[in-house]
């Protein structure tokens, strides 16, 4: 694969509670429910020449909720949504795995799964993206660590849960809505 000379921005977003409502292991597009803003900010970073990246865990997997090919199904249809609306192919990478869980294929401490950074070095490393002058959107401070070890340079916490008391906040903007987040 030839990758482009220059560098692509990635606007990295966690998927439950950024892209969709978190209602707890979505994998059915009957329960799937975009946030307000979602697509509207999707398109201000594409206009500003971001590429959309999704980094999501999903442990639901490992715990028999549903399977990879659920999943990816689901995502497919999101896919089909984004673009009617007019935005372009989003990657998705996900993390399957969850290191308690009592057996099975995905019962694995891993290095993709947050708040470690694998699947930000995979898509970095797949997508030739310019991590220095990415941005993360998370709703989870495990989102902005795995972020910041990736070396995202700015990150958005959505405001709702918990900021842990020693968290770096370094480059980080505490936003209420998806409205206040601009390129």
């Amino acid at each position: 694969m030839n990758l482009p000379s220059t560098k692509t921005k990635a606007l990295f977003l966690d998927r439950d509670g950024v892209i969709n409502v978190d209602k707890g292991y979505v994998y059915q597009f009957e329960q799937f429910e975009f946030v307000s803003g979602i697509f509207e900010l999707l398109l201000r970073f594409q206009k500003a020449d971001y590429l959309p990246v999704i980094v999501t865990n999903q442990s639901g997997i490992a715990r028999g909720m549903y399977s990879i090919s659920e999943f990816e199904h689901l995502m497919n249809q999101v896919q089909d949504v984004f673009t009617s609306k007019g935005i372009t192919h989003v990657p998705v990478y996900y993390c399957p795995h969850h290191p308690d869980q009592v057996e099975g294929e995905f019962t694995l401490d891993c290095n993709c799964r947050k708040p470690k950074a694998g699947m930000f070095y995979d898509a970095v490393a797949a997508l030739n993206i310019d991590v220095e002058n990415s941005v993360m959107v998370g709703d989870s401070w495990r989102d902005i660590t795995a972020a910041q070890l990736a070396g995202v340079s700015k990150n958005y916490f959505m405001r709702g849960k918990s900021i842990p008391e020693n968290a770096d906040i370094t480059n980080v903007d505490i936003v209420e809505g998806l409205n206040e987040i601009q390129p």
